[in-house]
């Protein structure tokens, strides 16, 4: 079973994080958060916290799905991340399930957390991240 704590982040999928950050803050008063340049997944990632939750923006640094996603389809939500508790047992949860999964063991992810993506085509068209902090 898996044991969801609540949504992560949603993460938006933008060309420039400089470009985009001051919409953010001047529409909805949003602050920002951490910022950091995930080396391993060549991407730019910026918190924006909402609540106990975040917007994440996140754009490629030599990524190349983030960048065939903004070709394809323009800037835009890319994923809803669910905070879990345990991943490598969500992940088996959902590998005996039979789910399609981009990660079939997490990997390091911003802010040092484990993570790992659940196919699109499990869920509908809708990509999923697990996220579980260090």
């Amino acid at each position: 079973m898996i044991k969801i704590k609540k949504i992560d982040h949603v993460a938006i999928c933008v060309s420039d994080i400089d470009e985009a950050l001051p919409r953010y803050r001047d529409l909805f008063g949003l602050e920002d958060g951490s910022r950091e340049v995930v080396a391993s997944q060549k991407t730019d990632a910026c918190l924006l916290p909402v609540g106990d939750s975040n917007i994440e923006l996140i754009a490629p640094k030599g990524n190349a799905g983030l960048e065939k996603f903004l070709e394809k389809r323009g800037p835009g939500i890319h994923h809803i991340a669910l905070e879990v508790e345990g991943i490598e047992d969500a992940l088996a949860a959902l590998k005996v399930l039979g789910v399609k999964l981009i990660d079939e063991v997490p990997r390091m992810g911003a802010r040092g957390h484990k993570v790992a993506f659940v196919h699109p085509h499990a869920t509908g068209g809708v990509l999923i991240e697990l996220v579980e902090p260090e």
